[in-house]
């Protein structure tokens, strides 16, 4: 079981930060959707273009949702959301 939706009904709020700020999410979320819900959609911006990027493909195919998690790069939209993490923008430069 994932965790996000448990069988008695309940679920767990976790909260994280992202940027320096709190952000509150279910557990069993992705940090692209947590992130989604709270209003940021910008994950990223481009070595080459400084353009912003953000969820593309949602399913861990592509790069574009690349975040920096307590100091190591991963795809924000495979990676679920604990509690206590620390969230920055871009996977290789921000």
């Amino acid at each position: 079981m994932s965790g996000r939706i448990r069988l008695d009904g309940e679920r767990k709020r976790v909260e994280f930060t992202f940027e320096g700020e709190r952000v509150s999410a279910w557990a069993g979320d992705s940090i692209a959707m947590a992130l989604w819900a709270h209003g940021r959609e910008v994950l990223r911006r481009s070595s080459r273009l400084g353009t912003p990027r953000g969820v593309l493909c949602n399913m861990g195919i592509c790069y574009e949702c690349l975040v920096t998690v307590d100091g190591v790069s991963v795809r924000s939209c495979t990676t679920l959301v604990e509690d206590g993490m620390t969230v920055c923008r871009g996977g290789v430069r921000g």
